[in-house]
């Protein structure tokens, strides 16, 4: 099948630097808890969670493992699909604003409203696929 130029374009070039921008954010996110493990699991436990220690390498995990899937496309539905509830756990659990006043709960306002942007984009990529430059490609591409 051959594609011309606006068709490598859009389906082409245009998902992948869309797969970068939403890998962007995880990539600042899996720095901070590698160069901020303290910092991190002390947030976690200001907000009440148990087991930090495992539920923080899982986050690591899930951030290293789904990013790296998003940026090759492979598995990309399905990594993006568990980053989708992965990041929505975290919006709701760390970054609950109505449940903060002052500072606590302005910033929080923007991280949980960044964080349902990116839901927005991950949610499209486990609905549409990586689009065709992608390690591995859907069926009937």
């Amino acid at each position: 099948m051959t594609m011309d130029r606006n068709g490598a374009w859009r389906y082409g070039l245009v998902p992948f630097v869309a797969r970068l921008f939403l890998v962007a954010e995880f990539v600042v996110a899996l720095n901070g808890k590698i160069t901020g493990w303290s910092g991190q699991a002390a947030y976690m436990r200001s907000h009440g969670l148990p087991f930090i220690t495992p539920l923080l390498a899982i986050a690591l995990a899930i951030e290293l493992l789904g990013s790296i899937c998003l940026v090759v496309g492979f598995q990309t539905r399905i990594a993006a699909a568990v980053m989708f509830v992965y990041l929505g756990i975290v919006s709701t659990t760390l970054h609950n604003f109505w449940r903060m006043t002052g500072r606590a709960a302005d910033a929080n306002v923007t991280e949980f409203f960044k964080n349902l942007g990116m839901m927005g984009g991950l949610l499209l990529l486990a609905a549409y696929g990586p689009g065709r430059w992608a390690v591995q490609r859907e069926q009937g591409e």
